[in-house]
């Protein structure tokens, strides 16, 4: 039922077992980074000042306290305290405003980047979706796709919204914490600095296994979307069957499951912060024990504790932060390991730009000795010939699974042979520039593919340059120009998605239209009349009478009366060619051929 599942099964599977490359997958996330070098520095530099601000407002505290407060407790009439104390306060303010307006500006900026970072990441993942192989798709759900482009790419823009800014604020404010710390007091900064350890040890087990279970999380959201994908494009089928409280059930089922991986995930990463803050908090107790022992020595002043306790609180704060985002950062991990696995598939044919154009084709098509197999254990074409020759029409008749539309495939590069080869005018097409293998090729699907745009321009999508007198001059010769002019808005009339609002007999047409706007030499059609009624599969059949006069054809044909006049006819049976002639020649030898014009007679009578 799923689009682009031909010989597929679920979603894609990510190998849990093997360690991923947390640090691989982290270095290319910031190459995209990197790339807005300019927006960065200012971050930076934002970060710096709000940094060293940060560390001064909390070293004022102990002037303030020891200096001025104390004093002017201890001695009300002295009026300098009083004045002084006001002004480090409003200095201390001061600081404090210049702290949130810089830590405004860096988290601004920082976003902006991290969107256009996004905006990359997407842009070279539909790039690389463009160039996959038309095998890729037969095996990948639509859903598991459309769940890599925007459920993974949205869970890296969150991460890179808040995370990358607080990384390079939290280890400057690590590193700053700690020096002043030391400064001030050694032993009580060596209390603080045994916490660490501790916490980055903790942190790292629990992102081990946590990020994958969210891994598993995305797969079953990917499994989700795929099913609901299934589910949308099948509704005439679930509901001619009746089969909506299976399918119900199924997505039950699927939701279940997305539930429970989804808890795990939050719940792993939830235990982060209750354990860093029963350690941060510890380490705070103690340092504040340590430092009041040393006060009533006489070894460091009330305002050293403030400070001290401040300092205490920032030096875990930056790995806090950093883990209060734990579930956003290994969501964008894991999002962003399978964003990379799409863009690190091998490309439909790497070697394409090396390769000379076919040139000017005449249409002389061979397949000499052909195997073929999806799976190369499994062959399903096997010792094929075929010749047409410039202008023929040869036809290619079976019954379902016999590897008809495998030929097609083979002629059009969207698989290459196992064994043997196809020639188009004495040239090994796998020995061509695709582009204008393509090019040269014309073809006709059953399924329809039109596009959410008006009329005029999914008739151009055959060529891009085409005039609108060039458009309607073809839709005249396809049947089409009649019934376009009685849309709502005409050529400008907007498709619907599927073509929802035009008839599938209508959309072949236009298909039609868009190859006699393109003008290849060779034609390839795969049942284009299967899906219509009689009355419009006449319209269609002169379409494509006047699309196959002077051309080379192949025409696999659903209703053998269409295919009567063809040059040549191939009867494929179990991936082989076991007759062939012209529709006299196989009639007169009464075998397979008659046997299925005869019997689709019989029954229709």
């Amino acid at each position: 039922m799923a689009k682009g599942r031909v010989g597929g099964g679920g979603p894609m599977k990510v190998n849990l077992d093997k360690a991923q490359d947390v640090k691989g997958t982290v270095k290319r996330l910031m190459k995209y980074i990197e790339a807005h070098k300019k927006g960065l520095i200012l971050v930076i530099v934002c970060i710096i000042f709000y940094v060293v601000l940060n560390l001064l407002s909390s070293v004022l505290i102990q002037p303030i306290i020891d200096d001025y407060l104390i004093p002017m407790m201890q001695y009300p009439e002295k009026t300098e305290y009083r004045s002084g104390f006001i002004k480090m306060l409003g200095g201390y303010v001061v600081i404090c405003i210049l702290i949130a307006v810089f830590s405004y500006f860096q988290s601004k900026i920082m976003v902006n980047i991290a969107q256009k970072a996004v905006k990359d990441m997407r842009k070279d993942l539909f790039e690389k979706i463009e160039k996959l192989p038309i095998k890729y798709f037969d095996t990948h759900p639509y859903g598991e796709l459309m769940s890599r482009i925007i459920n993974d790419i949205d869970n890296i823009s969150t991460a890179l919204n808040t995370s990358v800014n607080q990384i390079i604020s939290g280890l400057l404010t690590l590193v700053g914490t700690l020096i002043v710390m030391i400064i001030v007091s050694p032993i009580l900064a060596l209390i603080s600095v045994l916490a660490l350890p501790i916490m980055v040890f903790i942190v790292a087990k629990i992102a081990k296994v946590n990020k994958k279970q969210f891994i598993r999380q995305q797969e079953a959201l990917a499994d989700v979307n795929g099913y609901i994908e299934e589910y949308v494009s099948g509704q005439k089928v679930i509901k001619a069957f009746n089969k909506e409280e299976d399918v119900k059930k199924n997505f039950d089922i699927k939701n279940g499951k997305l539930r429970k991986e989804g808890f795990l995930a939050q719940a792993i990463a939830g235990i982060v912060m209750p354990v860093m803050g029963g350690i941060s908090n510890v380490s705070t107790a103690i340092t504040a024990l340590v430092a009041g022992i040393l006060a009533i020595q006489g070894k460091i002043s009330i305002g050293t504790i403030a400070i001290y306790t401040k300092f205490s609180k920032e030096f875990s704060r930056p790995i806090s932060e950093i883990t209060n985002q734990f579930n956003l950062i290994q969501a964008g991990i894991a999002g962003a390991e399978r964003m990379f696995e799409i863009i690190d598939e091998e490309i439909e044919f790497p070697e394409n730009a090396g390769k000379p154009n076919i040139g000017s084709v005449k249409g002389h098509v061979e397949l000499k000795n052909v195997f073929f197999g999806y799976e190369k254990e499994t062959p399903i074409l096997k010792d094929i010939n075929i010749e047409a020759k410039p202008g023929e029409t040869v036809a290619i008749v079976g019954p379902t699974g016999a590897g008809k539309t495998t030929i097609i495939n083979l002629l059009t590069r969207f698989y290459d042979v196992n064994k043997g080869e196809i020639l188009i005018d004495g040239k090994n097409i796998q020995e061509v520039n695709i582009d204008s293998l393509r090019n040269a090729l014309g073809i006709v699907l059953q399924d329809t593919v039109m596009f959410n745009e008006t009329v005029r321009e999914n008739i151009r999508y055959g060529k891009l340059d085409a005039t609108d007198e060039e458009i309607e001059e073809a839709a005249k010769l396809a049947n089409a120009h009649s019934f376009i002019k009685r849309l709502p808005n005409g050529y400008n009339t907007i498709l619907s998605e599927d073509a929802g609002n035009i008839s599938k007999g209508q959309a072949q047409l236009l298909n039609i239209a868009r190859v006699i706007l393109n003008n290849p030499q060779i034609l390839v059609l795969d049942e284009a009349t299967s899906n219509v009624d009689t009355r419009m599969e006449v319209k269609i059949q002169e379409a494509m009478n006047l699309l196959l006069k002077g051309r080379t054809s192949f025409v696999i044909a659903h209703r053998l009366s269409t295919i009567v006049n063809a040059d040549k006819i191939l009867v494929v049976s179990n991936g082989m060619i076991v007759e062939a002639g012209s529709h006299e020649e196989l009639m007169k030898q009464k075998g397979i051929y008659y046997g299925m014009y005869t019997g689709i007679f019989e029954e229709a009578s």
